[in-house]
């Protein structure tokens, strides 16, 4: 049975999020930038990375693995490479800054690197490559994490479900915008399935004794998509995010040390200034003039609709944007007593 849903406008629901969070010690610069990423998941349907994720980001900061007021470092190794040290931010709090330190030296430079060195729970990439874009920039992105995926030849856990992203600025429709994880399904996905009582895609993931399996009550292990590729995707990602700001996260989760279990992630950002490349009205056009050339082929079912990436999302953001954004009852309810916990006030459209 489906479960019964409130539609919470975003607005709402990003006042709770950031008071939520200052609750929690975070500064409220901060607090507005975790629920900005959070809701825009939501707003565009990418509800395993929205709020449903607070309760862990929550959990993380009361076993001290993430930290409410880090004190996040950047080093400026090269006109357009820096590290950033997150000192264990919220994944948000710490990819916007980057973000942000990529777009203004690729201004200069044409186009920047900025490696992220251990931050938690990145949330939606997507954000931060759109962010770029919206500077009229093009942006990249990777993260590698803690080991939760399978490996051709092996039944348990050994690398992440690395996300990669790619956002493009377009003129005439929204930002071409590719994000995806190297998974063929994530496993806040796995859970969100699990509560509506719906079957996981075949393929998908396998139990912790390494059988396959549809059934999310079962799923323990996200399998990689197009397998030897999707997972060769996940560890060069590990290699080159861990390997670049020295940090690597893979080997020490198969040592066997429990501090190599700790919960923890690396990324590299990217901005490229497309006006150091070609005139960017030019690049826009080459972008909708590809857009066009693509929704225009012959349909296989002439009642769908062909889609670039980020499209549906867009779609949904216009639609979640004008009738507010449909959370489970339960959802609410778990963050009305997280709130309520912490004498935070809960927003009238969410009672």
């Amino acid at each position: 049975m489906p479960q019964a849903r409130v539609a919470v406008p975003d607005k709402a629901l990003r006042t709770l999020v950031s008071d939520l969070f200052t609750a929690h010690g975070v500064s409220r610069e901060h607090a507005e930038t975790v629920a900005d990423v959070l809701v825009w998941a939501n707003l565009r349907g990418v509800d395993s990375h929205g709020v449903s994720r607070i309760p862990r980001y929550l959990e993380l900061f009361e076993n001290g693995q993430a930290n409410p007021r880090p004190n996040i470092v950047v080093d400026v190794l090269r006109p357009a490479v820096a590290i950033l040290d997150a000192d264990a931010a919220p994944g948000p709090v710490a990819l916007t800054r980057a973000m942000d330190e990529a777009v203004s030296m690729a201004r200069s430079a044409g186009a920047a690197w900025v490696a992220v060195r251990g931050t938690v729970h990145t949330g939606a990439i997507g954000y931060y490559t759109e962010r770029a874009a919206q500077y009229g920039m093009a942006g990249m992105g990777i993260v590698a994490g803690v080991p939760n995926m399978a490996y051709p030849g092996s039944d348990s856990a050994a690398v992440a479900t690395s996300p990669l992203s790619v956002a493009v600025p377009a003129g005439r429709h929204p930002t071409v915008l590719l994000d995806m994880a190297t998974a063929v399904i994530a496993l806040g996905r796995i859970a969100q399935l699990k509560a509506q009582g719906k079957q996981l895609p075949e393929g998908a993931a396998i139990t912790r004794d390494g059988r396959v399996t549809t059934d999310p009550a079962e799923a323990a292990i996200p399998l990689p998509v197009g397998g030897a590729k999707g997972a060769g995707m996940s560890l060069l990602f590990e290699m080159l995010a861990g390997g670049l700001t020295g940090n690597p996260i893979v080997t020490g989760y198969h040592s066997g040390e429990p501090e190599g279990r700790r919960h923890r992630q690396n990324a590299l950002l990217m901005a490229i200034d497309i006006a150091a490349f070609a005139p960017v009205e030019e690049f826009r056009g080459i972008v909708d003039d590809t857009v066009d050339a693509i929704k225009a082929l012959p349909k296989a079912d002439p009642d769908a609709e062909i889609l670039v990436p980020g499209e549906r999302g867009a779609h949904t953001l216009d639609e979640r944007s004008a009738s507010g954004v449909p959370l489970p009852r339960k959802l609410v309810d778990e963050l009305a007593r997280l709130a309520a916990d912490k004498g935070v006030t809960v927003p009238q459209e969410m009672a």
